[in-house]
This record gives structure tokens, sequence and C-alpha cells, in this order.
């Protein structure tokens, strides 16, 4: 409860355009989302795992704005929500693309020698890129300006 307290408060205090899900949540919070936040758009993160994601996304897109598809795993004791650096299996990121009617973002292990492909095989609307342009816990210029190259 502390938690959603904290996040209520930064949310109103901060006027964020956007407002990103990593984790489930249950299906009619949407709404509440929706009135509590007027205007502001809401991404739901899917974590792209087995054939069962596809279904989630189906089932969640009408009410969002938009999906992003990450690696993870939400059934570990201490979840994966993002940022593990691993990619997901693409070609169920281009299934839920096909069958969805929002904008989907790409995210989990992009970097500068599989984004060509995975943008060419999935086709988003956009990504999401962390660890793969990162060196030392930091942005590396270096693999930022590759990755951008080979977009």
């Amino acid at each position: 409860m502390f938690n959603v307290i904290v996040n209520l408060f930064i949310i109103v205090h901060i006027f964020p355009s956007c407002l990103r899900l990593c984790d489930r949540i249950l299906s009619g919070s949407y709404n509440d989302i929706r009135k509590a936040l007027p205007g502001v758009s809401v991404v739901q993160v899917i974590h792209v795992s087995t054939a069962e994601s596809v279904d989630e996304a189906i089932t969640i897109a009408p009410q969002v704005d938009a999906l992003l598809l990450d690696s993870g795993n939400q059934s570990l004791a201490i979840k994966e929500l993002g940022g593990t650096g691993k990619i997901h299996d693409w070609t169920l990121s281009c299934r839920i693309r096909e069958l969805v009617n929002v904008p989907i973002f790409l995210a989990g292990g992009l970097k500068p020698e599989n984004v060509s492909f995975a943008v060419e095989m999935v086709a988003p609307f956009g990504l999401d890129l962390c660890s793969g342009v990162r060196s030392h816990g930091k942005l590396d210029e270096i693999k930022l300006q590759e990755f951008f190259k080979n977009l």
C-alpha cells in the first residue's frame, strides 16, 4: 500500500504524459487509472516468454494506449520486470504486433548487433533500450552511435 501512495503522490505532482506499468494489474484497474489520470497515456509491459504472452497482449491491448514487449519473468520469487539484457522470442512479438491495434514498443536485449534484425522482424512502433548500450553501468557513447547506425 505504501508504494501505491508514493507512486500516486509522484504522479500527481509530476504530471507525466505517460505511465508505464511494468507488472500485471487487475483488468478493472485500467479504468481506475484512466479516471484518476485523465489525459495520461497508459503503456502496459508484456513480458514475452510463451505463447500465453500473445493471449495476454490481446486481452490487455484494448484497455491501454500501447504495449511494450520485453523479456522478463513475473513468476520468479523475485520478479524480473525488464532490464535483464536478455532477448525473447521475437516471433511472438511479431505475432502480437499483427493481432493488436495499439502501438508496439520492443525491448529486451536490444543492442547494436541485433537491432536491425529485431526491427526488420517485429516492425515495432518504437524501441526501448537499456543494457545493450551501457558499459560499466553507464550509457556508452560508442555503443549508442553503433546502435543508431545499425537501425
